[in-house]
């Protein structure tokens, strides 16, 4: 079972940028397909971007042209460089990882992105 742990979060104004990271341990990396979702205050938690062993990437249309998503596949670690943040940017950003054998998901603990106006 992979074991996720986030990092990265922070406080910043809108405009400005963050590089969220995302360290996985206990599983085949490679054997995983892994994501960002977000939850802002009294949101449901909503899909940010995804990017698959080969490296193929999805991104929700709020975040697209803003943020990248990129693995390291020998360093277990997943990025999501986040540019032009905006207030609606605002919540927690969760990694997930999928199991492309079971296609179970397995989620980190969570990093706080707060971007003020």
């Amino acid at each position: 079972q992979v074991q996720l742990i986030e990092s990265g979060g922070g406080l910043v104004q809108a405009g400005a940028s963050l590089r969220l990271s995302c360290a996985a341990s206990g599983g085949s990396f490679s054997r995983y397909s892994m994501g960002w979702s977000r939850q802002a205050p009294g949101k449901e938690r909503e899909f940010v971007a995804s990017i698959a062993g080969s490296g193929g990437s999805t991104y929700a249309d709020s975040v697209k042209g803003r943020f990248t998503i990129s693995r390291d596949n020998a360093k277990n670690m997943v990025y999501l460089q986040m540019n032009s943040l905006k207030s609606e940017d605002t919540g927690v950003y969760y990694c997930a990882a999928r199991s492309l054998l079971s296609g179970n998901y397995y989620w980190g603990q969570g990093t706080q992105v707060t971007v003020s106006s």
